[in-house]
């Protein structure tokens, strides 16, 4: 299958990464028999190495630096003496415990879930390290220490590293409560850390999915039904056979591939296909059938996310009443490193080299199409240029198993980018119906808020789908920051005929969170009030979420003047375990065009482990939420998705983006997530900042400039 062998991987990898292993390689051949490997997670070698076997995968957002910190931190090692690798395919020991066990990294979990059982397995390995030094010098364990990969004895001065003693570590009962670390003793949490896989990144030696490259590999990219649920019907490959360089053409039922020498003959040989489809039951659907769909359901009850007191009946007595409705489009990932995945199957055994958010998930999609028992399909995980949820999904593994199927020898399947932003599985469309109802004062009494649209949940995990309910649609509407007397909320399940939807980065808050500050800075207005002294006069219960309202207002002066055309926008968020204020300054210009000028943030996310990842998590899902605002938009026409390319589906360039400052707020609190929570709370900051700016309310996205464009 590879001309390397497990163990040549295991020391390359190493060595390429300077001390991380960028792909998984089991099993570890002799050094699995000295070893000390006290849990799933930590093994220390004779020779002193210390191996973290990673549950979770690197996707730019910092987890191959931040998990590590909770191992080193508790085993009492540096961070440098840490390598990584890959956790194979293993949901029973790697599962996910905050994603209903799934082996998966999303949903800003990585963090949250390893908290306790990372530090855990450190504080493990430490202690019966220092016992077996303790063992050994006849002394008692509490009278020894370990520090910088060392048991220490101070009394008599002896030490002992941490190879020494790990044969004998081995052979001792693993204790079942080790007591961890207290705050007040952290050395690298809380810490500046320099990214561990910054180095191979910049130097070019970091393996990526779409760089792996198996002795005798082909090339394939292909073409797949460009009406949602389309056939092939006919192909005419005779041109795209005579292109130099082009081995194969691989017809599908629904697609059709080339297989070539490089990727340049590949697309060549793309091109050249004359290809007739069967359009199927969608050629005629639009973007406007979905939103009709989703308004009509709307006006039907749903089931009852959440229910207080009495809503209806405190709407009919308020003082001033408003109503609104707003709209979220379809969006597509577009990571930058495209879809891909390499596959080599044979008579027996099928071996997969792709970047997966869900490993155990892709193993298994492999041996489905190839009916291969599991322990016959080999997953190297690899690193990824960009997963937003889009790797959460195993139909590109799916696809290039099928072609290879049909191919001798491994192949690498590529999406072109026409090709991954076409077929992507999209963040779902929404519609949202809400009514307020304000006393005397201004003050809410009653709130309604009925929206319609995908459950990304009832697919992707079944049993988290219950009584019509998606808690991941939900989260952000019900149960929200705001304390108020009444308030009814209700979610109706509604699937896009034909198109599929999937989570998208900072997932159902990223239209929850936009609806409910967008409406409440309606409110603010509608009472003639300040928007933020309207929102910290409801947050009286959630302390920690006011704190960083009046933190980031206060960094980012809101109150002062600002020239004519600029306005400041305020939104606020408890998603993802973190809080999260952020105010957006905005520019409009006559012709319509939006700048964001300046973001401040204000995080509280408890315990921060590495706060250069914070920030930085902060400032990607800014811009990333940005792009979403001011461009983000997939539309069909005729049952085909309209956008291919970053000339027609943008994200923010370089000279649009903002400055951005982040205030970090010292907590005490467990971790929350970082991932995504800055891309849910920018866009309605933004919204609002333009309402600050020229009086409009936009309840649709993304901005439409033609509607803010300033009379001649």
């Amino acid at each position: 299958m590879t001309d390397l062998s497990r163990r040549h991987l295991l020391r390359a990898g190493a060595a390429a990464g300077g001390g991380l292993l960028l792909s998984f390689s089991l099993p570890f051949g002799s050094q699995a028999a000295t070893a000390f490997a006290p849990n799933a997670y930590v093994r220390v070698g004779e020779d002193g190495s210390i191996v973290l076997t990673m549950p979770y995968v690197e996707m730019g957002q910092g987890t191959y630096t931040a998990i590590p910190m909770l191992i080193a931190e508790e085993l009492e090692v540096g961070l440098g003496q840490v390598q990584l690798e890959h956790a194979p395919p293993d949901e029973k020991t790697y599962g996910n415990p905050l994603l209903a066990g799934v082996q998966a990294t999303g949903g800003s979990t990585a963090i949250m879930a390893s908290w306790q059982p990372l530090r855990q397995a450190g504080a493990v390995a430490r202690t019966l390290l220092v016992a077996a030094a303790a063992k050994r010098w006849n002394v008692e364990p509490a009278s020894c220490r370990a520090e910088k990969g060392e048991v220490v004895h101070p009394p008599t001065g002896r030490r002992l590293k941490y190879g020494a003693v790990a044969a004998d570590a081995a052979r001792m009962p693993v204790p079942k409560d080790v007591p961890l670390k207290d705050p007040k003793d952290f050395k690298l949490i809380g810490t500046p850390a320099k990214r561990l896989d910054a180095p191979a990144k910049v130097n070019g030696t970091a393996v990526y999915g779409i760089d792996v490259r198996p002795h005798g590999v082909k090339i394939a990219t292909l073409t797949q039904s460009p009406v949602f649920g389309g056939k092939l019907k006919s192909v005419d490959d005779t041109a795209a056979k005579a292109v130099k360089g082009v081995r194969q053409i691989v017809r599908l039922d629904d697609c059709v591939a080339v297989v070539a020498d490089h990727m340049g003959a590949a697309k060549k040989g793309l091109a050249a296909l004359k290809i007739e489809w069967d359009e199927g039951p969608h050629a005629r659907l639009t973007t406007a059938d979905v939103a009709r769909d989703l308004e009509q359901a709307t006006l039907n009850a749903g089931p009852v996310a959440e229910n207080i007191g009495d809503a209806a009946k405190a709407l009919e007595s308020a003082a001033t009443k408003v109503d609104a409705t707003y709209q979220v489009p379809f969006l597509a990932h577009a990571t930058m490193e495209p879809m891909n995945c390499t596959v080599h199957v044979a008579k027996d055994r099928c071996e997969v080299w792709v970047g997966t958010q869900v490993a155990a998930r892709a193993q298994a999609a492999a041996a489905k199409v190839t009916g291969l028992p599991l322990e016959k399909v080999v997953l190297h995980n690899h690193l990824i240029g960009g997963g937003f949820g889009r790797r959460l999904e195993v139909d590109g593994v799916t696809r290039a198993v099928q072609i290879a199927q049909k191919v001798d020898g491994p192949v690498k399947v590529v999406w072109t980018r026409e090709e991954d932003i076409q077929h992507d599985m999209y963040r779902p469309y929404w519609f949202d119906r809400l009514s307020a109802g304000l006393d005397e004062t201004g003050k809410p009494v009653a709130w309604n808020h009925r929206f319609a649209g995908s459950s990304v949940v009832a697919r992707w995990l079944p049993p988290g789908f219950n009584n019509g309910l998606d808690p991941d649609s939900i989260e952000g509407a019900a149960k929200f920051i705001y304390g108020l007397p009444n308030k009814h909320v209700e979610y109706l399940r509604v699937e896009p005929p034909g198109v599929p939807t999937a989570f998208w980065r900072s997932v159902g808050p990223s239209h929850t969170i936009f609806v409910v500050e967008s409406f409440m800075d309606e409110l603010a207005a509608a009472a003639k009030q300040d928007p933020v002294a309207y929102r910290l006069a409801l947050l009286d219960k959630t302390p920690r979420t006011k704190a960083v309202l009046t933190l980031a207002a206060e960094k980012a002066g809101w109150g002062q003047a600002l020239p004519a055309g600029i306005g400041r926008g305020v939104s606020v968020q408890n998603v993802f375990g973190s809080h999260l204020a952020q105010v957006a300054e905005v520019e409009v210009a006559k012709d319509g065009t939006v700048r964001v000028r300046r973001v401040v943030a204000a995080i509280d996310c408890g315990i921060v482990i590495n706060p250069d990842t914070v920030r930085a998590q902060i400032e990607s899902a800014t811009i990333f939420g940005i792009s979403a605002a001011l461009y983000g938009e997939i539309t069909v026409k005729d049952g085909r998705v309209e956008q291919s390319n970053f000339d027609t589906y943008r994200v923010l360039r370089l000279d649009e983006a903002p400055k951005i400052e982040v205030h970090i707020v010292q907590s005490g609190d467990a971790p929350g997530g970082m991932g995504e929570p800055g891309t849910s709370a920018i866009v309605p900051a933004i919204a609002n900042a333009i309402f600050a700016a020229t009086g409009k309310r936009l309840r649709k996205m993304p901005i439409d400039s033609e509607l803010l464009k300033r009379p001649a």
